[in-house]
């Protein structure tokens, strides 16, 4: 890649994620030449004076074809919170496939990454460019857990990974701007119905459908049970639908590698006490009852009035005090078992991820990464190096024999 102006690029950084982004790197970028990006030049005056750096402005919106290739030529990393995805991001992601420049974002829509690597994977592969999807809590825990399982099972030569479940445990708050981007895709789905089946097939994101193996997985939307190496009371997770497809996705990239009979599943757990049992019965009924509220038209405009507004979030106390820990328990083809546990401290979906995507913009603007170009996953297009980085920011990544 020829030299740019800037090593890293934050798209959006006046929105909620984008600020905290920027804020990560102004404390962890080091010498990264890092410049800000978005719609208003008086916001991101705003924005730099709360972040007490100096770096450049750069105006341009994701309907200006013209603005979008001069900040995607800029930079070696362009890293995108601009969202919903479904919405805007397909320009963002092009243009940076065609300027040979590396591409991070939160995405946690199904359908925008379909439509993205359809769109840019061959030509990402002839410029060069990572187009690298889920950089955030969303998907990048599941992502390399299912990864450094993978890579320990090949070391023991213990075979394939079978049956693969996390259990996730997680404190944190949501944001205007996700309940956006599930609002985006809902909205999707209710113009063309046909998209619902598209959405929830498992290998919806895999690059060969036609090649994947007939095997059953787990169900998304599982009823409460005990589950995982703990043995405590789980329900569905909001993000298995999203994070299963990610995984199966850098299965798939790798030649299946993972295994041809990888079966993989997401939970959220609640614990083992005498309330778990009803904490599980709550959560999968009110879970239930949120989806459907978002897929009706009416009962969304009623939620639509007491939801968070895009560029809302929790306060930093309560950031603060959010966390996450994900069990993944895993068996291979030899009988072999391990454990893989993934952990971090404050709100998973913004100061934990504001970690794992500035550490993902740095990592694709200064490690040695594969020379692999397209359209990619955290796993496949930056795995241990990534691993290492948040290793270093203070997150959990461990792997022992169960």
């Amino acid at each position: 890649m020829t030299a740019r102006e800037h090593d890293v690029v934050v798209f959006g950084a006046t929105g909620y994620v984008g600020e905290l982004t920027a804020a990560y790197l102004a404390a962890h970028g080091g010498a990264a030449r890092v410049a800000l990006a978005g719609r208003s030049q008086v916001k991101l005056e705003a924005v730099r004076d709360r972040l007490g750096v100096d770096w450049p402005l750069l105006v341009a919106d994701t309907a200006d074809a013209a603005a979008l290739a001069a900040l995607a030529a800029s930079t070696t990393v362009l890293a995108t919170t601009v969202g919903p995805y479904q919405r805007y991001g397909l320009p963002v992601a092009r243009a940076c496939a065609d300027a040979g420049t590396h591409y991070a974002d939160l995405t946690g829509e199904v359908l925008f990454v379909q439509r993205a690597a359809e769109q840019t994977d061959k030509l990402a592969q002839d410029t060069g460019a990572k187009i690298v999807h889920s950089c955030g809590y969303d998907s990048i825990p599941s992502d390399l857990a299912v990864l450094l399982l993978h890579e320990r099972a090949a070391a023991d030569d213990a075979g394939g990974l079978t049956d693969v479940t996390t259990v996730a445990r997680i404190r944190g708050g949501f944001s205007g701007g996700t309940i956006d981007s599930m609002r985006a895709q809902l909205e999707a789905i209710g113009d063309d119905p046909s998209l619902r089946r598209q959405a929830g097939h498992p290998y919806a994101l895999s690059p060969d459908r036609a090649g994947e193996p007939t095997v059953e997985h787990p169900s998304d939307a599982p009823l409460p049970g005990r589950r995982g190496p703990r043995g405590e009371w789980t329900a569905p997770f909001v993000m298995a639908s999203y994070n299963t497809r990610i995984v199966r996705r850098s299965n798939a990239l790798q030649d299946w590698a993972y295994g041809r009979s990888l079966r993989y599943g997401e939970v959220m757990g609640l614990g083992t006490g005498p309330l778990a049992p009803v904490m599980a019965g709550v959560t999968t009924a009110g879970l239930a009852a949120a989806m459907a509220g978002m897929t009706n038209r009416r009962t969304r405009s009623l939620l639509d009035r007491v939801l968070p507004k895009p560029g809302d979030g929790p306060s930093e106390a309560a950031r603060d005090k959010g966390f996450f820990k994900h069990l993944t328990s895993a068996s291979t083809e030899s009988g072999r078992t391990y454990t893989a546990t993934v952990a971090g401290s404050g709100d998973p979906g913004y100061k934990a991820t504001a970690v794992m995507l500035g550490e993902s913009a740095l990592c694709l603007a200064f490690d040695e990464l594969p020379e692999r170009a397209g359209s990619l996953t955290p796993a496949v297009a930056m795995g241990d190096a990534l691993v290492d980085r948040l290793r270093a920011a203070g997150h959990t990544y461990e792997v022992a024999p169960a």
